[in-house]
């Protein structure tokens, strides 16, 4: 884990900013916003350091996830700006500090979750919210990287007893 820094609160900052815009500016629900979003090249972008060195703006970060996925106007349901602003802010402080991808981190939590921790959790240090979000769902950094070393040993395991068989 690593330590939020001015880097880290730029890039908090820079997407929770595209994601409070994404409620007046795009056509689908905050849902399918926000999964576009996290599954894009953009956030891909934003996982790596050189990020905040780029030319871009809201805009053109609006531009490159349309044309990325194409424009849509499904979905409905629409989140408030503030808990659009918190749920950008959280997502990449999660991947910043724990130095996991925003596809990771979509797939621990996903926004309509969030969104039901916002009202108690917003008020809280980002590091704290997210602390508690993993302790309720019985994970922690050392369970993640734990299960993971884990899973890494069974597909060796499988890997060698396969090449023992033949």
């Amino acid at each position: 884990m690593r330590k939020i820094d001015e880097i880290g609160l730029k890039l908090c900052k820079m997407q929770a900013d595209v994601f409070s815009a994404s409620a007046s500016r795009e056509k689908c629900s905050s849902l399918i916003f926000i999964r576009r979003f996290m599954n894009s090249q953009v956030a891909q972008r934003m996982d790596t350091d050189g990020f905040l060195f780029e030319a871009c703006d809201i805009n053109s970060i609006f531009e490159d996830i349309n044309v990325e996925f194409g424009e849509s106007s499904y979905g409905k349901e629409k989140y408030s700006d503030s808990e659009l602003y918190w749920i950008g802010y959280i997502y990449r402080y999660w991947a910043y500090t724990h130095q996991k991808t925003s596809k990771q981190i979509y797939k621990i939590i996903k926004p309509k979750e969030l969104k039901g921790l916002y009202y108690p959790y917003h008020s809280f240090d980002p590091a704290q919210a997210i602390e508690r979000i993993l302790e309720a769902r019985g994970m922690s950094e050392d369970n993640l990287t734990s299960r993971g070393v884990k899973i890494l040993r069974s597909v060796i395991k499988k890997e060698k007893d396969s090449r023992n068989d033949s």
